[in-house]
């Protein structure tokens, strides 16, 4: 499976009365495809997984899968109790999905061993192949992926912990392995300000939850940063990203609160974050409005 471009997380709209927004959902996902997107990964963190049944995830998965119609491979989210997560990989497969991103189980900790045999079990639930997201509770070494590795439903890691060093083991290891097809992410949150330290680890791709809100400043800093544009890049990061990320810090679970208020602010009404996380306030509103105005200037809109 090749990804090639910005990977789209989007979000899940949801009406006044909090139930997924079918039509939005596909008008918020058909409106970023002309920007090129690598693959579009719906049901994801960005869009809440952690909040969504799994009738929840079936509905937003066929949308995502119906709006792309076979343009871009479609990776549909799977995690948290592993009852849930196999129940979120059969209906992935049962709307069209391409892959699975795995995130971390629920609440407990486990070694290594239990985390190999949770992205077994949930490979082995559907014929979808699985990408790992390594986070929070879910830690992988370089032997447990070289392990995973060997599973030729494995096809992808995607590094949100941010220890290079071991990022740098595990790409060295699972290279080390003859796999050509392994592809490795950068799945930090608002990646493009780290992007630059990944793709000298060997990782090249990266989730981009910016696409989603303002898809022109996430592909004028792609361009830069594929065409090797460093003035432009430092440019977006030093206007854009990172007074971004200073707004992201100031309240959890701002990496998906922003997204979705970003989306709004530009006339999408894709409705609030489901709890626990909150929305912005108002003054945090107009930060995020002053941040995004800079940014379209600097991407030339």
């Amino acid at each position: 499976m090749k990804f090639d471009g910005v990977l789209f997380f989007p979000v899940t709209p949801f009406t006044p009365e909090g139930t997924v927004d079918v039509e939005l959902l596909k008008e918020h996902i058909g409106s970023r495809l002309s920007f090129g997107p690598g693959g579009v990964f719906p049901a994801c963190g960005t869009g809440e997984f952690h909040a969504l049944s799994i009738d929840e995830v079936r509905t937003v998965v066929t949308a995502a899968v119906e709006v792309v119609a076979g343009t871009v491979p479609v990776v549909a989210g799977a995690g948290g109790p592993l009852g849930h997560a196999v129940a979120a990989a059969r209906v992935a497969e049962e709307a069209g999905a391409d892959a699975l991103l795995v995130l971390p189980p629920y609440l407990v900790t486990g070694p290594t061993d239990g985390l190999v045999a949770y992205i077994e079990a949930v490979a082995d639930a559907s014929s979808l192949p699985v990408i790992v997201y390594h986070r929070g509770n879910a830690k992988f070494t370089a032997a447990s992926m070289v392990r995973l590795a060997a599973n030729p439903k494995v096809i992808g890691f995607k590094d949100g912990l941010g220890d290079v060093g071991l990022a740098q083991e595990i790409v060295s290891a699972v290279r080390a392995t003859g796999r050509e097809d392994f592809a490795f992410f950068n799945g930090l949150l608002t990646a493009e300000l780290t992007q630059g330290a990944y793709r000298g680890l060997g990782i090249p791709l990266y989730s981009s939850a910016a696409f989603a809100m303002a898809p022109e400043i996430a592909k004028a800093y792609y361009d830069a940063y594929v065409s090797g544009d460093e003035d432009r890049r430092n440019a977006l990061l030093e206007g854009f990203y990172a007074p971004l990320v200073r707004l992201r810090d100031q309240t959890p679970g701002f990496g998906v609160s922003l997204v979705k208020a970003g989306l709004r602010l530009g006339g999408l009404p894709v409705g609030p974050v489901r709890p626990p996380l909150v929305d912005p306030t108002e003054d945090q509103l107009l930060q995020l409005k002053s941040i995004l105005a800079k940014g379209y200037e600097l991407a030339g809109r």
